[in-house]
């Protein structure tokens, strides 16, 4: 039984293209809060721009809960755009930049009153 070397790249390239189909159409980049005692994650609509966290909080008598904080007050959807999450340095910081990749715009987006909220972008 002989082996067709074109029908192995055929079958190669098609798996390649169908992985890169998927990682691009990835809507959301996620990015932990830099405080290294809050158990917090951000999501981030790549091309809204709408922001939320989640994180972990143990419940008396047994399993912990995942507990959400939705777009509030500046963290729903800006112009379209491409948007992604940048943690800083700093360790006692729980919030974190939702950045803005075409035009350079950053605001500072955290968890308030049971919210997500972000600052207006600027530059």
């Amino acid at each position: 039984m002989s082996r067709s070397p074109g029908r192995f790249v055929t079958l190669v390239l098609g798996l390649w293209l169908a992985l890169a189909g998927v990682a691009v159409a990835a809507p959301f980049d996620f990015a932990p809060a830099p405080q290294t005692d809050l158990n917090r994650v951000y999501r981030v609509d790549k091309a809204t721009g709408e922001v939320a966290a989640c994180q972990f909080q143990l419940k008396e008598g047994g399993v912990g809960v995942t507990v959400c904080f939705p777009p509030g007050e500046g963290a729903g959807a800006q112009a379209p755009s491409d948007y992604t999450l940048m943690p800083s340095r700093h360790e006692r910081e729980g919030g974190i930049f939702r950045v803005n990749i075409r035009t350079g715009e950053m605001s500072i987006c955290y968890v308030f009153d049971d919210k997500t909220v972000c600052t207006p972008q600027a530059k």
